[in-house]
């Protein structure tokens, strides 16, 4: 028994005991990890430095991709140096940065798929207005709106768990710091506290939900009203993949935080928590380059002129 003063560690579950299974775990999170990094990266080269792409749709992936970014690195690479030593050990505070960054991260996430929503509505059903009401100064507002409400949420539920009594040991049930399992630790009579920023966050995400369908209802009402098969084709095209992202972010995070207890088991729980912390990040670049046609030829030409230069200078070098 003990409480949160006398913790000075926490312990992470750990995904097999034999070392072969250890290593293998480590291998399959550096290969996420890795094509996560890939992914995103290769986004936020292009968009930063192709000026053809400098627009609030590839402005908003941008920051998506940065946050895809944070959140996986937040997990990932403990997780992975943990099984790579044959330890589960994370510091309180290496914990406490874990919560308070994937809150953050997430949070900031969900916000600014939901203004990339707006932008397609705006784009797409009020075309004339674009250049005014998504203009670089409320671009930038926007997405500042969006990683701070993440911060804002972070702190909340940070200090909210951090706040209670732990006596229920040290282990914690995930291969990561999650709220919940750490909640579990707990033996204080907060229940309305944990209420609260329950309802802080599903009043968060129930209005950016709202949101996004509200935007997607109009947007296909239009779309329905284009004559054009090609014309829709192309509207499709640009929304379909930021519809893929949310669809995957909803529900991976909705079924790991909501489901009901009596499907609840240590097997299913680290399943889930792979699914929402670890696969969006990877698979949201493939999503985006795959089904929009202008991003892919400017990807394409920035790996060619990689290549060509890459070519060019030993021959600079014979001469």
């Amino acid at each position: 028994m003990s409480n949160s003063s006398s913790i000075t560690q926490f312990l992470l579950l750990a995904f097999a005991d034999a070392r072969e299974l250890q290593l293998l775990h480590f291998w399959l999170f550096l290969g996420i990890y890795l094509a996560a990094l890939l992914g995103n990266g290769l986004i936020i080269t292009t968009i930063a430095c192709n000026h053809l792409v400098h627009t609030p749709m590839y402005f908003f992936l941008l920051n998506l991709s940065l946050l895809d970014l944070g959140s996986i690195s937040t997990t990932l690479p403990k997780s992975m140096a943990n099984s790579l030593w044959d330890s589960r050990a994370i510091s309180y505070a290496g914990c406490t940065a874990q919560v308070f960054l994937f809150a953050f991260l997430i949070t900031a996430e969900f916000s600014l798929l939901t203004i990339m929503a707006y932008d397609r509505y705006v784009a797409i059903c009020k075309p004339l207005h674009y250049g005014t009401l998504l203009d670089k100064r409320a671009c930038a507002k926007m997405a500042a709106a969006a990683w701070s409400s993440g911060v804002l949420n972070a702190v909340l539920h940070t200090a909210n768990t951090f706040s209670l009594s732990l006596c229920q040991g040290n282990a914690v049930d995930q291969f990561f710091c999650e709220i919940p399992q750490i909640l579990k630790l707990s033996c204080s009579d907060s229940y309305l506290r944990e209420v609260g920023a329950f309802l802080v966050g599903v009043c968060l995400a129930s209005g950016c939900f709202i949101f996004i369908v509200l935007s997607y209802v109009q947007i296909f009402r239009a779309v329905l009203r284009i004559p054009s098969v090609q014309g829709r084709h192309k509207v499709f095209s640009t929304c379909l993949p930021h519809l893929a992202v949310v669809s995957l972010f909803i529900s991976t995070g909705t079924f790991a935080y909501l489901k009901p207890p009596s499907i609840s088991s240590p097997s299913l729980d680290l399943m889930i928590a792979v699914l929402y912390s670890a696969v969006p990040p990877a698979v949201n670049p493939l999503i985006y380059s795959m089904r929009n046609k202008e991003l892919k030829d400017v990807i394409r030409k920035e790996i060619s002129w990689m290549f060509l230069n890459r070519d060019k200078i030993p021959l600079s070098l014979h001469k």
